[in-house]
């Protein structure tokens, strides 16, 4: 067993670097971005000579190199927030309320309070670039009754602040609801220069579409709300308002198209060095890593291969590693060769048995997540019966007892799913049945008593507890009054449940208060189902729910590419065949796999076509795993039986799955 440090090592030797390295990169970039943004901010058609010598001694003055250095803070506050808040698992919602959860998250309050502060901060750095009537929050000006001089507030530096906060909140809003912070990994790999010249473009036009419609969202709240800020400033700071001037909580003040210019043009600074930090970011992070597949040191052991690939935590470490184990299995023969190798002394495969067992061990648990997901949706959200699902016919129960092995449950955590989306039963003993596998509606106070009875004992909002035993996965465990056919092979006659006496139970009467109280509250969950804000609200998004199933499978997807490759390189390079061992075992999970797969797409809400992808700097290709899972699970499996052919005829499967490898042998699949 490792210790904590050693199972660190990646986060302090790798990320922290590679995070370092983004933050510094952006730094670098910062000042042609502030050379760009004065340039803009003082551009004039009429004067450009003036304009460029102005722009070059305001980039040299002391104001503007002390903004710089703020600027720098805000970079180092900003990629520090990407590195705390950063996923490679995105936390979708599957109803209104949830997705208010999030917001509403003190957690998330924290990071939107930055957030403001951090936009304040850049609002005032372009405000004091940019002068003119923008630098100072109070000027001198004259009391209108008897000229005295007195301090008058300056509310076009108030506007400025206040727009840096608002667009450094609505940030902050949209990264939770476009999950901004989940760090997606490229299909094609390229190289860190030409990514980011490539995505370039993008965020420009992402950051000046943002900042319109920022803007536009500001100068709305401020018309009617922008009295409170300005009286509470001037009470605060003793200034006074220069009746003179319009004031610009109304039509005539914000109808200023020098004003409007310009806090567009701060916000769109503002936005595009934050998200060219996020991008900075991505590419670092999910650059590919190589892991050494074998040392000959015992104290390197846990930056191996087979042994990071089964690691819980970091998520980034494991899939770092099962990409990496994918591109190896399709690009480098000589590491495959260490897959393929027997220990010494000893002679045996321990590399490829941890990396192959870890790997079906994902396939398997995707598939029970979505058997249980397809057997509640089947039943529209109720608990099935002990007996009815006991009693189902030797028919459905087609798996080999390898696969039954493969599928029994494992003590370590595996992948995270979304928190919103299952719920486990675990009544009775390790040998009762399914009776809970999925309830989308769990979370809902409308939710039936008995049902919310049935998943009491399961730890909330985790899909890794208890067993799911569907029969598409494994066979049923029997009952304990079996059957006449059971009892004929036991060679005992069936015990009739009759002659066994039982003991009366009374069943104990609720007390007054308690069935008071229940009445209580289901008259308030009648009332509340009446309400459509409510049903709104609670209800569940069946699409959200198919995409939070789905949510990890980035990893089941590197988990086939490189269980196929190996399995085709096999063909030609195992030398010890350590890979037909497990041949079996590994197609029957693709298959069981493939099965689920099926059935979860003929489901009425799970849509069929993937939906297009939106020019934005918002990652959503977790909205397309889905359909990414199904294509590669496809492909793997034709790609090991285009390679063996007919000499898989021979591979001890079970029939059911006979029929469906046929079908893949004769490519009618």
């Amino acid at each position: 067993m490792f210790s904590t440090e050693q199972s660190c090592w990646f986060v302090r030797k790798v990320i922290c670097w590679r995070a370092a390295a983004s933050i510094a990169w952006a730094v670098l970039l910062l000042p042609p971005t502030t050379a760009v943004f004065v340039i803009l901010s003082k551009f004039s058609l009429l004067h450009p000579i003036q304009t460029i010598s102005e722009c070059l001694s305001l980039l040299t003055s002391a104001s503007t190199i002390f903004s710089f250095i703020l600027l720098c803070g805000v970079i180092l506050i900003i990629g520090f927030l990407n590195l705390e808040y950063y996923t490679v698992i995105p936390t979708i919602a599957c109803s209104k309320i949830a997705l208010l959860g999030q917001l509403l998250h003190p957690r998330q309050f924290v990071n939107s309070l930055v957030h403001c502060i951090m936009g304040m901060v850049v609002a005032w750095c372009c405000a004091l670039t940019i002068g003119f009537r923008y630098e100072t929050l109070g000027y001198q000006c004259t009391h209108p009754s008897d000229g005295h001089p007195q301090m008058c507030l300056n509310e076009y530096h108030l506007v400025f602040l206040l727009a840096g906060a608002f667009v450094g909140f609505s940030h902050s809003l949209l990264g939770v609801i476009h999950n901004m912070n989940y760090v997606s990994f490229q299909t094609v790999q390229q190289y860190k220069y030409l990514r980011f010249k490539g995505s370039l473009p993008l965020v420009v036009k992402c950051s000046a579409i943002q900042a319109l419609y920022s803007v536009r969202n500001y100068i709305v709240v401020y018309f009617f709300l922008g009295y409170i800020p300005r009286a509470w400033i001037c009470k605060t700071l003793n200034l006074h308002l220069n009746s003179s001037v319009h004031a610009l909580d109304s039509i005539t003040g914000l109808l200023d198209l020098s004003l409007l210019y310009h806090l567009w043009i701060s916000a769109t600074f503002l936005l595009f060095t934050w998200y060219m930090t996020l991008l900075l970011f991505r590419i670092f992070v999910t650059e590919v890593y190589s892991f050494p597949v074998q040392s000959s040191f015992t104290e390197d052991a846990h930056q191996c291969l087979p042994k990071v690939v089964t690691d819980k935590q970091p998520m980034i470490l494991k899939f770092l590693a099962l990409q990496d184990l994918a591109l190896l299995s399709q690009h480098s023969p000589s590491r495959r060769s260490e897959v393929f190798s027997l220990s010494q002394p000893g002679g045996h495969p321990h590399n490829w048995n941890a990396i192959s067992k870890e790997c079906m061990s994902l396939l398997a648990d995707l598939t029970q997540r979505l058997v249980a997901y397809h057997d509640t949706v089947a039943t529209n959200g109720r608990a099935k019966s002990l007996s009815s699902g006991s009693e189902r016919t030797s028919s459905e129960t087609s798996v080999t007892s390898g696969t039954e092995d493969l599928m029994s449950p494992r003590p370590t955590l595996l992948m995270k799913t979304p928190a919103s989306v299952f719920a486990r039963s675990v009544i009775g003993g390790p040998q009762s049945p399914l009776t809970a596998p999925f309830t989308p509606d769990l979370d809902s106070p409308f939710a039936s008593p008995a049902l919310r009875r049935l998943t009491a004992p399961v730890e909330q909002c985790s899909p890794w507890h208890g067993t799911v035993q569907s029969p598409h996965i494994m066979r049923r465990v029997p009952k304990l009054w079996s059957t006449s056919t059971d009892s004929q092979v036991n060679g005992s006659p069936p015990p009739s449940p009759a002659s066994v006496p039982s003991p009366k139970q009374e069943p104990s009467k609720p007390s007054f208060l308690t069935q008071f109280l229940q009445n209580k509250k289901e008259q308030v969950k009648n009332f509340l189902a009446k309400r459509v804000l409510i049903m709104y609200l609670f209800n569940k998004l069946p699409e959200a729910s198919s995409q939070a199933l789905f949510a990890d499978s980035q990893a089941h997807i590197w988990a086939l590419e490189g269980l196929s490759y190996l399995v085709q390189a096999s063909f030609t390079e195992d030398q010890f065949g350590v890979v037909q061992t497990t041949l079996p075992r590994i197609l029957n999970s693709m298959l069981v796999l493939q099965d689920a797969v099926d059935r979860h797409f003929k489901l009425p809400h799970a849509s069929s076509k993937p939906i297009r992808s939106t020019s934005s700097i918002t990652d959503s290709t977790y909205k397309t795993l889905r359909f990414a899972l199904r294509a590669t699970l496809k492909t793997a499996i034709y790609r090991i039986t285009t390679t063996f052919g007919d000499h898989l005829n021979a591979v001890q499967i079970a029939a059911e799955h006979r029929k469906r490898l046929q079908q893949f042998l004769e490519y009618k699949e």
